[in-house]
C-alpha cells in the first residue's frame, strides 16, 4: 500500500507560480512510477505529467508543456509539480498518483488505469 498526500495548492493570479508536493508513505516510493492528473468542475480527470521510477524520464500533456515541471526526491519520498505561468484554464483539483504494479525504471505512464494509488487532491485556482 502507498499513501499519498498532496499539498501546495491555493488561489493565485494568472502568470503566477505554484509548487505542488506529493508526500508518499508505505511501499518503497522509489519503486513506483508517479503521475499528476487534474480534474476541473464538470470535466473528466485528465493527465498532466508523468515521471519514471528513476526520475530520468518525464512526459507532459501538451497543455502544460514548457510551463510545468515534474520531479521527485526519492530520499524524501516526495514528488513535486512546479507550475509556472499559470492560466485560468489550469484551475482544477490536482491529484498525484503512484503505480502499484511493476514500474519499468525508465518508462512513464500516462493513463489513469496505469496507477493504483491516488492522493486526496489539492485545489488550484487561477484568477484572470
Amino acid at each position: 500500500q502507498v499513501q499519498l498526500v498532496e499539498s501546495g495548492g491555493g488561489l493565485v493570479q494568472a502568470g503566477d507560480s505554484l509548487r505542488l508536493s506529493c508526500a508518499a508513505s508505505g511501499r518503497t516510493f522509489s519503486s513506483s512510477a508517479m503521475g499528476w492528473f487534474r480534474q476541473a468542475p464538470g470535466k473528466e480527470r485528465e493527465f498532466v505529467a508523468a515521471l519514471s521510477r528513476s526520475g530520468s524520464r518525464t512526459y507532459y500533456a501538451d497543455s502544460v508543456k514548457g510551463r510545468f515541471t515534474v520531479s521527485r526526491d526519492n530520499a524524501e519520498n516526495t514528488a513535486y509539480l512546479q507550475m509556472n505561468s499559470l492560466k485560468p484554464e489550469d484551475t482544477a483539483v490536482y491529484y498525484c498518483a503512484a503505480r502499484g504494479t511493476y514500474s519499468s525504471i525508465t518508462v512513464v505512464y500516462t493513463r489513469r488505469q496505469d496507477y493504483d494509488y491516488w492522493g486526496q487532491g489539492t485545489q488550484v485556482t487561477v484568477s484572470s
